[in-house]
């Protein structure tokens, strides 16, 4: 029962945190316009790819980012201000910085214009990396991981839950990517905008409070 309810709380944890930093519904709307000139086709192949590789990045992060830590020696509350502080940076650009989006689509189009073996080069980067699962969802993935719990049973739970929360949003990123041109038309430029704003903002405050959690690790430290 442990098992079970580790992973549903774990689960109900990481979906949202996840949710806002990789931000698929901007990310739709990137890919987009940095894939306009391809075929349909073509466009597909890329969401799925893309969709796979973001799974591999969290699961990379969530299961074996702390080890990597621990190997360089970082320490977990330098992780959280630091991530927390570029969380809150690319958010606070993303609030007042409006166009911030279309030029990176300029950007990312002008390296991609064929699709063979550079079709399946900008799927990683920049379409994954650092579009959709960058700096900020590493972090997050693993500061979430460093929660852990210490009881073997709940364990498994929490990173079954956990899991199982980044393989739902890499299939909504899969889904929301190969729909991508149907939901600019959906939302408008209106929606889009408002849509922006309102997950910039929760990424912001998710920002802060990964680098509150950072310092109040420095200022009263914990058994680890």
């Amino acid at each position: 029962m442990r098992f079970w309810i580790a992973a549903l709380h774990s689960f109900l944890l990481a979906f949202p945190a996840l949710f806002s930093i990789v931000n698929p519904i901007g990310g739709a709307l990137i890919f987009n316009e940095i894939t306009a000139d391809r075929s349909p086709a073509e466009r597909l192949w890329l969401a799925r790819r893309v969709g796979f590789y973001a799974l591999l990045v969290m699961l990379g992060a969530l299961w074996g980012g702390t080890y990597v830590l621990n190997f360089f020696g970082i320490t977990l509350a330098a992780l959280r201000i630091a991530g927390g502080l570029v969380i809150a940076s690319q958010a606070w650009s993303a609030l007042s910085g409006p166009d911030r989006h279309a030029a990176r689509a300029e950007s990312g189009e002008e390296n991609g214009s064929s699709m063979t073996a550079e079709g399946e080069a900008i799927a990683f980067f920049p379409l994954t990396m650092p579009l959709t699962t960058g700096p900020g969802t590493i972090s997050v993935a693993i500061a979430f991981a460093s929660e852990r719990p210490h009881d073997p049973l709940a364990l498994g739970g929490f990173f079954l839950g956990a899991s199982a929360a980044a393989a739902l949003l890499a299939l909504l990123i899969w889904v929301l990517y190969r729909s991508a041109e149907r939901l600019m038309a959906l939302l408008g430029p209106s929606g889009v905008r408002v849509a922006s704003r309102l997950i910039a903002f929760i990424l912001l405050c998710i920002g802060t409070q990964i680098t509150l959690d950072g310092i109040e690790a420095v200022l009263h430290p914990g058994p680890d």
